[in-house]
């Protein structure tokens, strides 16, 4: 029996209790960051996705919707923030497929303008879902996707200013504001074996210090890999079915 469940809520409609769980929960798994830091990010972003297992939380992640003007046309941004699954749970696919069915609802409410996933990455397995969601998104290892790179550049350098280098993708503080703990941070043999880890590897050296890697992915029906889009398309059909009953 599955005894998963997610649920979306406003940040601004938290209460204490669940604010100082996602604390917890952060603080438990990355080094560099304090209580302080995460509630702040935490009141930046406008949704979070709750996974709970046996009424426990055991992981989130955090997002924020948002409208860009890009190209002489408007575009949607989806930016994520902190995700974070309990080591326990990681196997658990409940947080990804919530999270897919979300943004087709999302592309359903405006699907005549283009809405992209703009991620920043500090580990290998938050980076993961990317090549496990898309057929292609920017960077890849394999894919040429450069023409979603001035998109990249211009949302990295809005909201990170002189904190994001151009020239290797990758945002770098003065000092770390969260990085993995050394239990958790470094991938398996089996994991080594995978591309897109190699790649995460090469292309952020510095994520055990916090340095984040900038991800654009364009979501879209036919950029996504054959789950992801009945997932991302079932919850576009069943919205669809909701408004006109």
């Amino acid at each position: 029996m599955n005894e998963y469940r997610t649920s979306f809520q406003e940040i601004a409609e938290l209460d204490e209790t669940i604010r100082q769980q996602l604390v917890a929960l952060y603080l438990a798994y990355y080094d560099g960051s304090s209580a302080q830091q995460v509630l702040s990010d935490l009141t930046s972003k406008s949704e979070v996705l709750l996974l709970y297992w046996h009424n426990q939380l055991v992981g989130f992640t955090t997002l924020q919707i948002y409208p860009y003007a890009w190209q002489d046309r408007l575009i949607r941004i989806v930016y994520s923030g902190d995700t974070i699954v309990a080591r326990e749970h990681w196997g658990q696919q409940a947080l990804a497929f919530a999270w897919l069915a979300h943004m087709g609802e999302i592309k359903n409410a405006h699907p005549e303008v283009p809405l992209y996933w703009f991620v920043i990455v500090k580990g290998h397995r938050t980076f993961k879902y990317l090549p496990v969601f898309s057929k292609s998104f920017y960077p890849h290892w394999s894919s040429d996707r450069s023409d979603l790179k001035p998109l990249a550049d211009s949302l990295a350098l809005d909201k990170f200013g002189e904190y994001y280098d151009r020239d290797s993708g990758v945002i770098v503080f003065p000092e770390s504001l969260g990085h993995l703990k050394e239990a958790v941070a470094f991938p398996t043999k089996e994991e080594m074996q995978k591309e897109s880890v190699q790649f995460f590897l090469k292309k952020n050296p510095g994520y055990r210090r916090g340095h984040e890697l900038v991800c654009l992915c364009e979501l879209e029906a036919c950029n996504m890999k054959p789950l992801a889009k009945r997932i991302f398309d079932r919850a576009w059909h069943d919205q669809r079915l909701a408004t006109t009953a």
